[in-house]
């Protein structure tokens, strides 16, 4: 294993999908970010492999977003991509490799570790590139959760709340960015016909490998519902499920 269990535990936890990455900055590698090469989302810059899907996929979730905001008459402000490897200081903070994505608020950037990719693989059985695209969907759907306000909405909510009212709102967060994820592939799969046989069971089997009860299990043998951040895996799929079945912004109320 790369990281050893905190590691894992910190990596699926907190930063994978979603929690505010200021509140756990530095935690696995004292503070400080290593130098990073950052890359800005351009399809016709030099990148490997890996660095062009990512592109690719977060080019797609713009047109998505883009048509969307523009059906309210709202313009979408698309993310910025930065790709790293060994450390990177953001606008939340400094990261070490051990954060795999996450989404700052701040600075309205998608960082991403192309090195996660390959643990999701090896270490969450989450295989196919439907998979990875579902993780870049999500960290997209925080940011459409920042640009709507409910971001803001939340963390205030969250600082006034209990620690059990605090992780349910949390988990609502994480589900509404599943959903959101969904919504990208109903439209990836409507309006551009992307979506290949088996790519969707590839996303909802990734969403069930971070499932907090998946996790929990792995981790210490038994799930604890009251510290659930994110949402069991159940819950996760389901979510997904029905922002790629309606692809409407309006059924992903999660708070409701």
């Amino acid at each position: 294993m790369k990281f050893g269990i905190v590691g894992l535990v910190a990596i699926v936890g907190a930063y994978f999908l979603g929690i505010d990455p200021r509140l756990v900055m530095g935690l696995l590698g004292g503070g400080t970010g290593a130098p990073a090469t950052e890359q800005p989302v351009d399809p016709s810059s030099p990148a490997d492999e890996g660095g062009q899907f990512v592109q690719h996929v977060l080019g797609d979730t713009e047109d998505t977003w883009t048509a969307i905001f523009a059906e309210s008459g709202q313009q979408y402000a698309a993310p910025r991509l930065a790709l790293f490897s060994q450390g990177i200081n953001t606008g939340c903070g400094s990261a070490t490799s051990a954060a795999g994505p996450f989404y700052c608020p701040p600075d309205q950037k998608v960082y991403i570790d192309l090195a996660f990719f390959q643990q999701l693989e090896t270490e969450f059985a989450a295989q196919g590139d439907f998979a990875k695209a579902y993780v870049i969907a999500h960290e997209v759907g925080h940011h459409v959760q920042n640009l709507l306000g409910t971001a803001d909405k939340v963390h205030a909510a969250r600082e006034r709340a209990s620690e059990a009212d605090s992780n349910e709102l949390s988990v609502r967060m994480e589900l509404q960015a599943d959903c959101y994820a969904g919504i990208w592939a109903h439209f990836a799969d409507s309006a551009r016909q992307v979506v290949e046989a088996g790519d969707i069971d590839e996303a909802l089997n990734a969403a069930s490998a971070v499932g907090d009860d998946t996790i929990q299990k792995r981790v210490q043998g038994h799930v604890n519902q009251e510290s659930f951040t994110h949402g069991s895996g159940a819950q996760r799929q389901q979510w997904f499920r029905k922002g790629f079945g309606s692809g409407r912004v309006q059924d992903c109320n999660t708070f409701q």
